[in-house]
């Protein structure tokens, strides 16, 4: 088959938030394509023969090629991770697509994840995120017995749900506000359906939302693009678990002191 590729190239990082003067889109036709190929397979291939030209090859980010690292997403035809649903980019085949077909490739647009170079983006805003809250306070040591501490099954499969996140970006990219929410309502959800999970649950929410809205991410407005172009297909009640939980952590906080400071005058 053959393809005609749109794709964003762009030489040097994003310093605005105006990404069309950052960059540009460029056309590539590509023959001899297989139907069987995966759409970084395609890209492999393209890359071989610009550099056979003397060209410089697109900059893509990859990693397990298996949809595990969520490494691999960029917006084709205008979705994330492409036209199937529950998939990665590097899952994606070339079946998916027509044969004489025009793709649009392009990165993530979001201001939290500025653009390093052609399709790669700097996810480093979803670590900060990370590190602000989404953690346990234990001990390690030996893995402990299945059965030390009972979890029932209904909190157990919730936990699961929310724990198949891999950061990819694709809520982010889907959201018309660029909203981080789908991401930090699955950090939140995996730990407070879990006992061990409890021991920072009076501060994690109130920590992630504040590094969220720290780092640019936009507000939700509940359309649910996010759940949609999700390829884990995390469900949107761990938005509503994050909710709960952050209002949850204001009612706890202390009041302010009423005491007055100073003299009587």
């Amino acid at each position: 088959m053959k393809v005609v590729l749109h794709i964003w190239r762009q030489s040097k990082k994003s310093t605005q938030q105006n990404f069309a003067q950052d960059g540009k889109m460029v056309r590539y036709e590509l023959d001899h394509v297989s139907a069987d190929m995966s759409f970084l397979e395609m890209l492999d291939v393209l890359n071989e023969q610009l550099t056979k030209k003397g060209e410089e090859p697109v900059a893509f980010d990859h990693d397990c090629r298996e949809g595990i690292c969520g490494s691999c997403g960029v917006m084709i035809d205008g979705q994330p991770h492409g036209p199937q649903r529950g998939t990665t980019t590097c899952q994606l085949h070339m079946r998916s697509f027509k044969d004489g077909a025009e793709i649009y490739i392009e990165p993530w647009r979001a201001a939290a994840f500025p653009v390093v170079r052609d399709l790669v983006v700097d996810r480093a805003s979803f670590d900060r995120v990370v590190q602000s809250g989404a953690f346990i306070s234990v001990n390690t040591g030996a893995a402990q017995d299945a059965n030390a501490i009972p979890v029932p099954k209904p909190d157990a499969d919730k936990a699961f749900d929310a724990a198949t996140c891999i950061g990819c970006g694709a809520c982010v990219a889907a959201c018309k506000n660029a909203s981080a929410m789908l991401f930090v309502g699955a950090k939140v959800s995996h730990f407070v359906h879990l006992p061990q999970g409890r021991v920072e649950r009076e501060l994690r929410a109130k920590n992630l939302v504040a590094a969220m809205d720290k780092e640019g991410f936009g507000n939700c407005t509940n359309q649910y693009e996010c759940e949609a172009a999700c390829p884990k297909e995390i469900p949107v009640r761990v938005i509503a678990d994050m909710n709960r939980e952050y209002l949850r952590s204001k009612i706890k906080e202390e009041p302010p002191s009423n005491k007055r400071v100073g003299g009587d005058g």
